[in-house]
């Protein structure tokens, strides 16, 4: 569990808010409303993704083999990412007891999520502690976080602990500080090199994440309209032809101004978007074979153009055709 005071942060949201002018603030605001759609779509798929076999037997796994907490996070979840995790460190367990404490994680796995947009971040919280957070992203877009910590890069001294008890005396927290100090000089110590280690597997593990959660997206099983269901299957059973938006509309009975509307309500998707999805999926499958072809999978999988298909590939796979099969085959090497 990490914590990191007020003024580390630099900032306070509610004194930034309130300072704007009111053109600013209606902009705020409607930022804020496109991200909270962002966020709902994040939580669906993460809870969608904590339920698959694949996350709970990592999960298990991560824990067993680490010893440290591990929590697939959605985006913009502004709570404490390790509590009631069985490895989640008793040192941060009596923190959270305390209202300021509690506040200062908060803050810090704000900035965590700021700054781990793009790629694996580790801060320190006024205690020493470290948290990290490694993004999953599915091409462009940013899905949810794994995140572990609540470990020490060095081992706790009576320096360290005595400026941190000073610090919440300073806020007024009420802590035991006996089982306090007993609790930090129990934290988990972990060499530099060692978390390094660890945080490549979570990163390799995102990854794999993010390529389950694109097959979610593509196989959703929601209850939806039956004219849905149907474009779902003949977007399957077409989806090697030049098919347009006319074509499935029509196979639906519906109008193209209606279907659009209807397909993107269930699937959170354009339908142009879910066919590149579904084809691109199809490409990840074909190149599993070694001796397939990059253009000979894209024209299988119903592409047109090899441009568009590295343009549609790299955002939605967040890498390359070639790359995405050399990572596959060295893996299935290594």
């Amino acid at each position: 569990m990490g914590f990191v005071h007020g003024n580390f942060l630099g900032f306070s949201g509610a004194h930034i808010l309130f300072s704007l002018r009111p053109a600013d603030l209606f902009l705020s605001f409607a930022l804020m409303a496109t991200e909270d759609s962002a966020a709902q779509r994040s939580r669906s798929v993460v809870e969608q993704l904590r339920r698959s076999d694949i996350f709970k037997d990592y999960e298990q796994a991560f824990r067993e083999t680490t010893g440290l907490p591990i929590n697939l996070r959605p985006i913009e979840a502004f709570d404490l990412p390790h509590h009631k995790d069985p490895k989640q460190a008793p040192f941060c367990a009596l923190l959270a007891q305390s209202n300021k404490s509690c506040a200062a994680c908060l803050q810090l796995q704000k900035k965590v999520e700021v700054e781990a947009k793009l790629e694996p971040k580790t801060l320190k919280c006024f205690a020493g502690l470290c948290d990290s957070a490694v993004p999953v992203r599915v091409g462009e877009n940013l899905v949810a976080f794994l995140q572990t910590g609540q470990i020490l890069l060095h081992q706790p001294s009576k320096t360290e602990f005595a400026k941190t008890t000073r610090q919440l005396v300073k806020w007024g927290s009420e802590v035991d500080l006996k089982r306090l100090e007993e609790a930090y000089f129990q934290t988990r110590v972990v060499s530099k090199k060692q978390y390094e280690s660890i945080l490549r597997l979570l990163t390799i593990f995102a990854q794999h994440l993010a390529s389950v959660s694109n097959q979610l997206s593509v196989r959703q099983s929601t209850s939806e309209a039956p004219a849905v269901t149907r474009a779902r299957i003949y977007i399957a059973e077409h989806q090697t032809e030049e098919i347009a938006l006319k074509d499935v509309a029509g196979a639906v009975n519906m109008s193209a101004f209606y279907f659009c509307k209807t397909f993107k309500k269930a699937t959170g998707m354009t339908f142009t978007d879910y066919l590149a999805r579904v084809r691109v999926e199809k490409v990840k499958n074909l190149l599993l074979n070694p001796h397939k072809r990059v253009s000979e999978a894209a024209y299988e999988a119903g592409f047109q153009s090899l441009s568009q298909f590295n343009r549609v590939f790299l955002r939605i796979a967040g890498e390359s055709p070639s790359v995405y099969r050399d990572h596959v085959h060295n893996t299935s090497r290594s």
